[in-house]
């Protein structure tokens, strides 16, 4: 999400912080392509113009154009900008009421509501402990109910039990009645949408709104329809009177425009947002962290909170006891690999680190998460459990045994041999350090040596990644003091070319 607006803006802004001094023509001209650049993503006109009006008026003050980093002035102005648009602070959803908890679910057919019912309810579950009710009061697309109770299967949520002929309003009452009696903390009502906004969608939301009495109303919207989910926001606003908003398909949208027009257009904040197809693909949506994300800082805070719930801790202990004694194998390696899939990949782990989005990009492009780490695991999973504990014993028809059993040639064995000798010297020096892999669970960042972050690149053919290293402990790749990556082969653009 936001790729296209974010790749634009850091080019604009990066051509004011690379200058010493600015004037308000300079600043002038920022603003008009920032202006453009919102525009394309598809925000609204609305929007654009009080935030290119909010930040010109602020952005070319004495104490800007005077100070001693004009340019980074401009960019923080812009920051607490986006941060002011997006909403300020996160909201998540409101559980501080009387059990058993309404939450009504509207919006057009096609944005994914079923889909999100059985999300919330299994993140309602897994993360706040509440159990949770789903209802589908959809009765007019066909299989809606059975949707949902197949999801509710997958997920492990109870479903209302299905009964043939009730309109939308008795199944309502049903759900309210089976929660109470259930002992359920929360109820999640699935509403009927429809193509579009109509009389008779608006009438029959009503009516279910004054039944169930939610304590959230949460407008599922498809962040793909743009400037669509802004009027969409505004029409049920008015109407039935939402309290959030849950983005989905933001995975698919590289714009970001309706994110950035729904809560300036209707106050409400967006509290969720989903990031794929599976059912645990839904995040909190936290303003400050999309607009760092939006800028090119990245979010390591939000990667890190992904890693303490995605990752298996007792693994990455495991190979910290290994660490420390300064052994790092290849069937390591591929555990590395598999922590990394955890994460979302290669480019997920990038597009969250401060400065490397155009090296996620280029990722993106080269489509490694997909090719490259297959091939890697491929390879070591064609080797023996010896060979995997002792890559010195790979000789060249042993080499060639495995590029066979791989569909790999010689030439990727030692590409990856060469990347398993740079990541275990980096390992030996981190075993001498403290920190290390476990201290990404324990809160804290290794104390890694300058020395232990030299030498590496990106995958072949993809060139240098940008100075900065990753958050700390991070499976695969150590974090400290600025620097390459490790381990990773260097591409042919960065050979005969050492780094400073």
């Amino acid at each position: 999400m936001f790729e296209s607006l974010s790749d634009r803006l850091s080019g604009i802004l990066d051509k004011l912080t690379g200058r010493g001094s600015l004037s308000e023509q300079d600043v002038a001209a920022a603003m008009r392509e920032v202006r453009r650049a919102l525009l394309e993503a598809d925000v609204a006109l609305e929007v654009v113009r009080g935030f290119i009006e909010t930040v010109s008026e602020k952005a070319v003050g004495h104490e800007v154009l005077k100070s001693v980093t004009p340019g980074q002035q401009v960019v923080k102005i812009v920051h607490d900008e986006l941060v002011a648009m997006l909403g300020s602070d996160a909201k998540p959803i409101d559980l501080s009421a009387k059990a058993p908890i309404p939450i009504l679910l509207v919006g057009l057919q096609g944005s994914g509501k079923t889909t999100t019912c059985a999300k919330i309810a299994l993140r309602l579950g897994e993360r706040d402990k509440r159990k949770a009710l789903m209802a589908s009061l959809d009765t007019r697309r066909p299989a809606a109910q059975e949707q949902l109770r197949v999801l509710g299967e997958q997920t492990g949520v109870d479903t209302l039990p299905i009964k043939e002929g009730q309109d939308p309003i008795a199944i309502a009452k049903r759900a309210m009645k089976e929660a109470k009696r259930g002992g359920y903390d929360v109820v999640l009502l699935d509403t009927a949408g429809r193509l579009h906004i109509d009389e008779e969608l608006m009438a029959e939301t009503e009516n279910i709104r004054d039944i169930a009495k939610p304590h959230e109303t949460l407008l599922v919207a498809d962040a793909l329809t743009g400037q669509d989910a802004v009027n969409l926001a505004r029409s049920f606003d008015e109407r039935i009177g939402i309290s959030g908003i849950v983005l989905t398909r933001v995975e698919g949208d590289g714009r970001g425009g309706a994110a950035l027009s729904m809560r300036a257009v209707t106050g409400k904040p967006i509290k969720l947002i989903g990031t794929g197809e599976k059912l645990d693909a839904l995040e909190e949506f936290h303003p400050d962290r999309i607009a760092n994300r939006i800028l090119g800082m990245g979010d390591v805070v939000g990667l890190v909170e992904k890693a303490a719930e995605t990752l298996d801790a007792q693994e990455a202990e495991k190979i910290a006891k290994k660490m420390r004694k300064g052994v790092f194998d290849l069937e390591d390696l591929s555990a590395q690999f598999d922590q990394m899939k955890k994460l979302g990949g290669i480019g997920s782990v990038l597009g969250m680190l401060p400065g490397i989005a155009k090296a996620k990009k280029q990722i993106d492009e080269a489509n490694l998460d997909d090719v490259f780490v297959k091939r890697q695991q491929a390879i070591i999973s064609s080797m023996t459990p010896k060979e995997r504990h002792s890559p010195k014993l790979l000789n060249a028809s042993r080499k060639r045994r495995v590029a066979s059993g791989s569909g790999t040639s010689v030439q990727d064995i030692n590409k990856l041999l060469k990347m398993h000798r740079q990541m275990a010297d980096v390992m030996k020096k981190m075993s001498k350090s403290k920190g290390g892999l476990a201290s990404l669970f324990g809160g804290g960042a290794p104390d890694i040596p300058p020395e232990a972050m030299e030498g590496g690149a990106l995958p072949e053919g993809l060139g240098d990644l940008p100075t900065g290293g990753l958050p700390g402990g991070l499976p695969g790749f150590p974090g400290g003091p600025p620097g390459p990556l490790p381990g990773l082969p260097q591409s042919k653009r960065a050979k005969g070319k050492r780094r400073k």
